[in-house]
C-alpha cells in the first residue's frame, strides 16, 4: 500500500571550505566525514537490487542520525543560538553549493531525475530531512510487506508489524511537518521541487493519511481473507468456511473518511507542482480506497442490521469510488457490451500484475490497495447479491444519494513533534581542539554527476554496462584491446 519512495544522492562536498570557526574549529571537519558516510551509504543502497533495499533502511538510517545533529550545529553557529549549551562561532567563508538528485520531479519515461543544484546550508538541511522521512515511509513500508506477501501471518505478527508501520509513518510525518513550518521562513520557493513547500505539505498529509489507514487495517479481517484466498499452499477451505467477526463498523468508517481528507488536501498540493505524475496518482489512489472502504465499512453495518438492500448499494458504491463498474451480477450477465468485458479482463490483468509484485517484493503498493479493495467488496457484493435474491428480495437504493450522506471523518492520531537532534556534550568538547592535519572523509564511491559530465562530453563511459560496482579497472575502461 505505501508509495516506494526513491532516496536521493548527493555530490560530494567539503564543509571546510564553506565555513570556519574560531571556537570549534574542527566542526567543519567532523561534518564533513558524517557526511560524506551518508553520501556513500545513500549510493550504496541505489545500487543495491530493490527486492534488497529493506534490510539496509536501518543502516542508511543509522548514518542519517549521524549526520543530521552536525548539520543543526553548523545551522545553530549561522543563526547565533546556542547548542548543547555552548555558543558556536561560526563564519561563511562563501555560499555552500550542493548537488542533490531530485528523485520526486517529474521526468521523462525511463531517464534518471536529473541533479540539482542547491545554494546554502538550509537546502542541505532540507535534502537531509526529507531524505530521512522517506527512510521512515518505506521502513513502514517493509513492515506492511509481511501483511500482503502470501504466507499468513499469526495475529500477534500482524499486530505487531501494524504497529510498527505506524510509528513510521507518525514518524515521517513529524519531520515532514517540521519543515513545512521551517520553510515559512523562506523568501522565495527553492529551485529543486522536492523541498518545496507545497510538496512537503503533500507528503506531510499523505504520511498522516497512511498512518490512519493502517490503525483500520489492524482490526479489519477482510484483507486477511483475501491473502488467504491468494494463497495457493492453503487447503483449509476444503474443511471449514471462513469465519469473519464482527467489526467496529461506524468507528472505523469515519477513520477512513479522515484518511480519504488528508489524501484529497494531498492531491490538491501536489496538482500545482511538476512532481512525478505516479505520486500523483498514488495519493488520487488512496483517497479513493480510504473513501471505499468507509463504504463498505458502512454497508457492512447496515447488512448486520438487516438492510441487505442498502448495504449492497454502499458496495456498488464502494466500487464507483474505486472507479470500477458499479454494476451488479445480474446486470453483468444481461449486459451485452463489450467494454464491460474488457474493463473486468483490464482489471483481473492489473489485479495478477499487482500480485506478481508482491511476490517479488518490488515495486508492489502502486496502486494504493484500489485492487485489494475492490477485491474485497466483489467477495461480498457477490454474497451478499445472492442472499438478497433467494431470502432478502430487498430493493436497492441508488447509491449516489447514501454516498451524500456519509459522515465527517474522525481523526485518531495526535502528529507528534520532530525534536531537534543535538550534539552531545562531550562531542562538543572534542571539537574545541583544532583538526586533524589529514583531509576530512567525503565518500569513496563514485560521483556519478562526475560519469554523466564525461559522457555528454564524448568521454569514455565511468562503467562498462553489466559491471559489478568498484571493479571498474578490471574491464580495462578506457584502453583498446585492438
Amino acid at each position: 500500500m505505501p508509495f516506494p519512495f526513491s532516496l536521493p544522492t548527493a555530490s560530494s562536498i567539503s564543509f571546510t571550505d564553506y565555513f570556519s570557526s574560531s571556537t570549534h574549529p574542527s566542526l567543519p571537519n567532523c561534518a564533513t566525514t558524517a557526511r560524506g558516510v551518508v553520501r556513500d551509504v545513500l549510493k550504496r543502497y541505489k545500487r543495491i537490487p530493490p527486492s534488497s533495499q529493506a534490510s539496509n533502511l536501518s543502516t542508511v538510517l543509522s548514518a542519517l542520525r549521524e549526520y543530521i545533529p552536525y548539520l543543526f550545529a553548523l545551522d545553530a553557529g549561522l543563526s547565533g543560538t546556542s547548542c548543547a549549551g555552548e555558543e558556536i562561532d561560526l563564519v561563511l567563508v562563501k555560499e555552500l553549493e550542493v548537488e542533490w538528485r531530485s528523485t520526486l520531479a517529474s521526468t521523462l519515461p525511463g531517464r534518471e531525475p536529473a541533479r540539482v543544484k542547491v545554494k546554502s546550508l538550509e537546502s542541505e538541511l532540507f535534502f537531509t530531512l526529507s531524505t530521512l522521512a522517506h527512510v521512515y515511509s518505506l521502513q513502514g513500508r517493509a513492515q506492511l510487506h509481511t501483511l500482503y506477501n502470501a504466507t499468513l501471518p499469526s495475529p500477534e505478527q500482524r499486530k505487531t508489524a501494524i504497529s510498527a508501520a505506524m510509528a513510521h509513518f507518525l514518524d515521517a510525518n513529524a519531520v515532514h511537518t517540521y519543515l513545512v513550518n521551517r520553510a515559512h521562513q523562506w523568501n522565495s520557493q527553492p529551485v529543486a521541487v522536492d523541498i518545496t513547500t507545497p510538496v512537503l505539505g503533500a507528503l506531510a498529509e499523505l504520511s498522516m493519511a497512511e498512518a490512519t489507514i493502517i490503525s483500520v487495517l489492524k482490526d479489519d479481517p477482510y484483507p486477511a481473507v483475501i491473502v488467504e484466498e491468494r494463497n495457493k499452499q492453503n487447503k483449509d477451505w476444503m474443511f471449514r468456511g471462513i469465519e469473519i467477526p464482527k467489526v467496529r463498523a461506524h468507528l472505523f468508517s469515519r477513520l477512513c473518511l479522515a484518511a480519504a481528507e488528508h489524501a484529497a488536501k494531498a492531491h490538491a498540493m501536489l496538482s500545482r507542482a511538476k512532481v512525478d505524475e505516479k505520486l500523483v496518482k498514488y495519493v488520487d489512489d488512496l483517497r479513493r480506497t480510504a473513501k471505499a472502504k468507509a463504504c463498505r465499512f458502512i454497508g457492512c453495518d447496515s447488512e448486520l442490521a438487516g438492510k441487505t438492500g442498502e448495504g449492497i448499494a454502499w458496495l456498488r458504491g464502494a466500487r464507483k469510488e474505486l472507479g470500477f463498474t458499479a454494476l451488479g451480477a445480474d446486470e453483468e450477465k444481461k449486459s451485452s457490451g463489450s467494454a464491460l468485458g474488457l474493463g473486468k479482463l483490464k482489471k483481473e490483468w492489473k489485479e495478477k500484475r499487482e500480485d506478481r509484485k508482491v511476490e517479488k517484493g518490488d515495486g508492489w503498493g502502486s496502486d494504493a490497495g484500489k485492487f485489494e479493495e475492490g477485491r474485497i467488496v466483489d467477495m461480498l457484493l457477490k454474497k451478499w447479491e445472492k442472499m438478497n435474491d433467494t431470502m432478502s428480495i430487498q430493493t436497492i437504493p441508488p447509491s449516489e444519494q447514501l454516498i451524500s450522506t456519509m459522515p465527517s471523518g474522525r481523526e485518531i492520531h495526535t502528529p507528534k513533534l520532530y525534536i531537534v537532534p543535538a550534539l552531545e556534550e562531550d562531542a562538543i568538547v572534542r571539537m574545541r581542539a583544532p583538526p586533524d592535519p589529514g583531509e576530512p572523509f567525503e565518500g569513496d564511491e563514485d560521483d556519478s554527476a562526475d560519469e554523466e559530465r564525461g559522457e555528454a562530453a564524448g568521454e569514455a563511459p565511468g562503467m562498462p554496462v553489466g559491471a559489478f560496482p568498484g571493479t571498474r579497472g578490471e574491464y580495462g575502461v578506457g584502453s583498446s584491446y585492438y
